[in-house]
C-alpha cells in the first residue's frame, strides 16, 4: 500500500511540474517602460501592442518582441560644409523613443535596431541642409537658430518612420584648421589696431598736456610781470618776508637749533682752552 502510494504521489508531481513547465514556457512578463509586439507563425505580426505585466502566449507558434520605449540618448557626429565652404565638424546628441502605437510598424519595416537604421541616415542628411544656409561666423552667433531648425526638421523627418525625438542638441562644433588660423590671425590684428590706437591717443592727450601747461606757464608770467610792474619791488620784498617766516617756522620745530639775540653780548659755556 505504502509504494502504490508514494507511486500515485510521484506520478502526481510528475505530473503538475509538467504542467507548470508548460504553463511558465507560455507566459512572458513587459517590465516598465518596454511594450511587446507579437510576432504568429500564420499571421505575422500582431497590431496590437502589449503594456507591462505578464502575458500568455502561444510556444513555438508566438513570439514576443520587446521594445525599449524610453528615452535613450545616441550621438551623431557630421563633417559637412557652411555657406561660404568652409569644414564644420558638428556633433548633434539626440534623445528619441519609439511610439508605443508604432511598434508593429517599425518591427516590420525597420526590425529591433530601427534606431541604427534611421538617425545615421536622416541625422547628417538633415544637418547638411540646415548647415549649408548659414556662414562659418553665422554658425557661432545664430547657434540657437540654427539647433532649433535642425530640431524643427529632424522631429518631423522621425515621426515618418515611427518615433519621437524628444531631445536635439548640437553638444560640439568645431571649424577646419585653416578657418580656425584665420580666426586668430584676424584676433591678434584686432589687438595690434587697438593697441595702436591707444599709443596714438596717449601721444595726443600728451600733447594737448603739454600745450595747457605751456599756456598755463605763460599766463602765469604774464600775470607775475604785471604784478611787478605794479607793485614794483614791494611783492619781491613780500615773497622773502614769506619764504624767511616759513624757514623760521621750520628751524624753530628742530631741537638742535639754539637762537642767539642780535646785537648784544651773549656770554656762552664754552671749554677754558677755547675762551682763551
Amino acid at each position: 500500500m505504502a509504494a502504490q502510494f508514494l507511486n500515485r504521489v510521484g506520478q502526481f508531481g510528475l505530473g503538475v511540474a509538467i504542467v507548470g513547465g508548460v504553463v511558465n514556457s507560455a507566459l512572458y512578463n513587459v517590465d516598465g517602460g518596454h511594450r511587446a509586439v507579437i510576432f504568429d507563425r500564420f499571421t505575422g505580426v500582431k497590431n496590437e501592442v502589449t503594456g507591462e505585466g505578464t502575458h500568455f502566449f502561444i510556444p513555438w507558434v508566438q513570439r514576443p518582441i520587446i521594445y525599449d520605449i524610453r528615452s535613450q540618448p545616441r550621438n551623431v557626429p557630421v563633417v559637412t560644409g557652411s555657406k561660404d565652404l568652409q569644414n564644420v565638424n558638428i556633433t548633434l546628441r539626440i534623445l528619441y523613443r519609439p511610439i508605443p502605437d508604432q511598434l508593429p510598424k517599425i518591427y516590420t519595416i525597420l526590425g529591433q535596431d530601427y534606431d541604427e537604421r534611421v538617425l545615421p541616415s536622416i541625422a547628417p542628411e538633415v544637418l547638411k541642409a540646415v548647415v549649408a544656409q548659414f556662414d562659418a561666423g553665422e554658425l557661432i552667433t545664430q547657434r540657437e537658430m540654427v539647433s532649433q531648425r535642425v530640431s524643427d526638421e529632424l522631429t518631423e523627418r522621425a515621426k515618418q518612420f515611427g518615433f519621437i525625438l524628444d531631445d536635439i542638441s548640437i553638444t560640439h562644433l568645431t571649424f577646419g584648421r585653416e578657418f580656425t588660423l584665420a580666426v586668430e590671425m584676424k584676433q591678434v590684428a584686432q589687438q595690434e589696431a587697438e593697441k595702436a590706437r591707444f599709443v596714438v591717443e596717449k601721444a595726443e592727450q600728451q600733447k594737448l598736456a603739454a600745450i595747457i601747461s605751456a599756456e598755463g606757464d605763460a599766463t602765469a608770467a604774464g600775470l607775475l610781470a604785471k604784478a611787478f610792474g605794479e607793485a614794483g619791488d614791494g611783492l619781491v620784498e613780500l615773497r622773502r618776508i614769506e619764504a624767511a617766516e616759513d624757514i623760521a617756522y621750520q628751524l624753530s620745530r628742530s631741537r638742535g637749533v639754539a637762537y642767539l639775540p642780535g646785537n648784544q653780548n651773549t656770554l656762552l659755556n664754552l671749554p677754558s682752552s677755547l675762551a682763551q
